[in-house]
């Protein structure tokens, strides 16, 4: 429990913040399953639009720090290179 009254205030500032980063890294979460989603279908057009919406959330969140940008760059290489290799196999 606080004590003073700007302990109270970092508690509520912290709920705050909280959410927003949940509400952060949902919207990440949520765009990555539509880029994989549309992977799964073999839809390679639509995964690489996707993916640009994919790549402006992660990288707002890492510049919020919700996400590390190591992380962030990581999940976009991966998802590139599903893309990639999915337009490859339908290119044969």
């Amino acid at each position: 429990m606080a004590n003073t009254r700007s302990a109270e205030k970092n508690i509520r500032k912290t709920k705050a913040r909280t959410l927003r980063n949940q509400a952060t890294k949902s919207r990440v979460r949520t765009i990555r399953k539509r880029v994989l989603a549309a992977i799964e279908k073999g839809d390679v057009k639509a995964a690489e639009t996707e993916l640009g919406a994919f790549s402006s959330a992660a990288d707002k969140a890492a510049k919020t720090r919700v996400l590390h940008k190591n992380t962030a760059n990581r999940l976009k290489s991966r998802l590139a290179l599903k893309i990639k290799a999915k337009a490859l196999g339908a290119a044969k």
